[in-house]
């Protein structure tokens, strides 16, 4: 698909440029063979993008190592995948790659151009991005690339991949940006990708995405399986971000606001007032975090951080991860339809335990009173729910049973749920959300805030007319 698109490109031009010396007088050079030089000139330009950056890339091979000598065998390490790319990016010997190319060896094999080898130390990874700082000590100054600015590539410029597929060394593939920003791959936890159309396959993993400069734009990290031209690739910006983190201190250092998310729904949207992608909403705030020294709520609507546009949680994410521990940002949010700007002061993020799915209870109790059939039963909280369904809680209004089919369902709450707010109104009790619901009629829609396995959510019931 790349080599068509490119050869009809450079129809295109031959006949714009055909056209335009038709209209002029007669020159000694005929009409096609200006546009055999012109294509020559075109093809020139791509033939000296590769030879200036086929001699930064490498080879990676992870190796295991055996003995107290500290030498090291041939053999693959366990985790590793196979051999994959990399890039050296300063002639000192610094590459970078992905995290995933090197698995959990601790020394590499590095192949160059010059068919020399030297054996890489690692110097810092990070899963979270699915990178990794790899260094190796030469007698002279390394071919090396530079970074460019990923933050201008735009849709449809034409790139330059070169990798190490399937064992074939530095191979080169022309193509083009298919697209930007991509993200909810679940290739990582914070996504922007780079989507291209230049051929990227098993081994490519690690190696350098050119613009026609030659400068890297990306580190090619995945593709889609059965998918023809769509890679992907980690923008140049997020990686000198993170190498220059594992380079100085050896590790990643991300900020955290103290929050839990989602992404908001038309109708989430309607329920609070603002144009759905109009920022995120807060689901929860976590006590004693930055969000809640800050007067953060839940219910409130994030639409700028840092005075960048907030409008997936994945955007935001990236955006508080960005910014350093310890700093104060600006935080913009949405609540009861005015907007406020608070000042938080980030701290270090640290990984959160993911809680375990809970069990089942079965037991008969009463339907909400509502003139519309949610299709669950609920049940004061007690000490014994508590225990069997291990929450921290000591009031709420449990769901002990889903209808299969209706309404409950459809919008994905289960057993076990804990519900907490019925159109932002606060319930402890069967009691207090029997009264909450007093007021809903048919063709109304309910907001309810929802507590699962140790973190919330909203969720909004649309009954039927």
């Amino acid at each position: 698909m790349p080599q068509i698109l490119i050869c009809l490109i450079c129809l295109a031009w031959l006949n714009i440029h055909l056209a335009a010396t038709a209209a002029e007088p007669a020159m000694p050079e005929s009409n096609s063979s200006t546009g055999i030089r012109l294509m020559e000139e075109m093809q020139t330009v791509i033939i000296n993008l590769a030879e200036s950056t086929k001699p930064s890339v490498v080879n990676l091979i992870p190796l295991s190592e055996a003995g107290k000598g500290r030498e090291l065998s041939r053999e693959r390490t366990p985790n590793a995948s196979g051999s994959g790319s990399g890039v050296v990016i300063d002639p000192d010997g610094y590459i970078i790659t992905n995290n995933h190319v090197i698995g959990d060896a601790t020394a590499i094999e590095v192949r160059f151009s010059d068919t020399s080898k030297l054996i890489a130390q690692v110097i810092g990874k990070d899963q979270d991005t699915d990178l990794a700082v790899l260094k190796v000590s030469a007698d002279h100054p390394l071919p090396s690339a530079k970074f460019g600015d990923s933050s201008s590539v735009r849709v449809g410029q034409w790139v330059l991949a070169v990798g190490n597929p399937f064992g074939l060394d530095r191979t080169v593939t022309l193509g083009v940006v298919s697209g930007t920003g991509r993200e909810n791959i679940n290739l990582s936890r914070y996504e922007n990708f780079i989507q291209t159309d230049a051929s990227i396959n098993p081994g490519n993993s690690g190696g350098p995405l050119f613009n026609l400069r030659g400068e890297i734009i990306g580190i090619n990290t995945a593709i889609i399986n059965f998918a023809q031209g769509i890679g992907f690739a980690i923008p140049s910006n997020m990686v000198k971000q993170v190498m220059e983190q594992l380079l100085t201190q050896g590790r990643v250092t991300r900020g955290w606001l103290g929050v839990s998310i989602q992404p908001l729904t038309i109708e989430l949207a309607r329920k609070f007032g603002v144009n759905e992608g109009e920022g995120v909403l807060v689901n929860e705030v976590f006590e004693k975090d930055p969000a809640a020294a800050a007067g953060i709520k839940p219910g409130d609507i994030l639409t700028r951080i840092d005075g960048s546009v907030i409008d997936t949680p994945n955007r935001l994410s990236r955006v508080v991860a960005g910014l350093r521990p310890g700093m104060t940002t600006k935080v913009e949010i949405v609540r009861d339809r005015q907007r406020l700007i608070l000042d938080v002061a980030l701290i270090e993020r640290r990984d959160q335990a993911v809680a375990t799915s809970l069990p089942q209870a079965q037991m008969e109790t009463p339907r909400p009173r509502t003139e519309i059939n949610l299709g669950l039963d609920v049940q004061d909280l007690t000490p014994s729910l508590a225990n069997i369904f291990k929450l921290q809680e000591t009031r709420g209004v449990l769901i002990t049973k889903v209808e299969p089919g209706g309404l409950a369902q459809s919008e994905g709450l289960h057993e076990g749920d804990l519900i907490k707010e019925v159109n932002r109104v606060a319930v402890g009790s069967v009691g207090e959300f029997n009264v909450a619901l007093s007021g809903v009629r048919r063709g109304d829609t309910i907001l309810l805030r929802v507590q699962r396995e140790g973190r919330a959510f909203y969720v909004v019931l649309k009954s039927i007319d």
